[in-house]
């Protein structure tokens, strides 16, 4: 146990179970402080105690749920206030594996609330706070879906679309300015997801389904290594370099003043 390496302190959403948690187990062991945001607190509790006899680091717990802009607040309030805060990591999320036309609509907005609007309020919390700090980490998990919106449903697909889209935009906007971004982009994690998406995890080949300890150490690696996008399966980052090379070849043509040759319109 080393405690004498003090990184600040990282605040972890969704953290008393699955990705949360073992973010939660790897930041506390590399010397960060932590805040443990989610809606149960005997599960936080148990978390806390545990990292914080292991590793000697100081963990606070902060119950709330952010569906409720009641949550949100309090965490937002935190965020702005904590100046030992020197990472965010974005993990709270739902998903759905169910198609459009079987899918409740009101558990989708349900979604878009927690993955997108909560995602975004705690960001926009984040970022001023880090640029004015002149450092600060944000780690936002999106997911594989993000780019093939077509495996699972629809909506999901598109509110992790948008949280690698913002991404995008924050590294864009404020990497010059002390802000590091990174989005994780998973693909089957074996957690407690598929059970709440309504697709048993274990009815996936298993080749496809990798463990929350792996998906973390190979996320946190991504960042140490300085990568933006950390699709944690990926042989090489040649892929998403390859990828991300097509995407900025289109953007001189995305906004011109007459239609393309093809469309033949005088």
């Amino acid at each position: 146990m080393n405690t004498s390496v003090k990184l600040g302190t990282a605040l972890i959403t969704g953290a008393s179970s699955g990705i949360g948690a073992a973010y939660a187990d790897r930041l506390a062991r590399r010397g960060y402080d932590l805040v443990l945001v989610a809606r149960n607190q005997a599960r936080l509790d148990q978390l806390a105690d545990r990292l914080a006899k292991e590793t000697g680091r100081q963990i606070r717990t902060l119950a709330a749920d952010l569906n409720h802009s009641e949550g949100v607040h309090k965490v937002e309030a935190l965020i702005r206030d904590d100046q030992t805060l020197t990472m965010l990591v974005n993990n709270a999320g739902i998903g759905s594996a169910a198609p459009l036309l079987q899918a409740d609509v009101d558990v989708m907005e349900s979604m878009i609330t927690l993955n997108i609007t909560a995602l975004t309020r705690l960001t926009y919390a984040a970022a001023p706070a880090f640029v004015a700090r002149g450092a600060g980490t944000i780690i936002n998990i999106s997911s594989a879906v993000a780019i093939a919106p077509e495996i699972l449903n629809g909506v999901y697909g598109a509110t992790k679309a948008y949280v690698l889209a913002l991404s995008q935009s924050l590294k864009h906007e404020l990497a010059d300015k002390g802000l590091r971004v990174q989005a994780v982009l998973p693909g089957a994690i074996r957690t407690e997801f598929w059970d709440v998406a309504g697709t048993p995890v274990d009815s996936l080949p298993a080749e496809m389904v990798m463990s929350v300890d792996d998906l973390v150490d190979a996320a946190l690696a991504g960042l140490d290594q300085g990568e933006f996008a950390t699709i944690p399966s990926l042989p090489s980052v040649d892929g998403w370099n390859a990828y991300e090379a097509a995407r900025v070849a289109l953007v001189p043509h995305l906004s011109l003043s007459k239609p393309g040759a093809r469309y033949n319109v005088q």
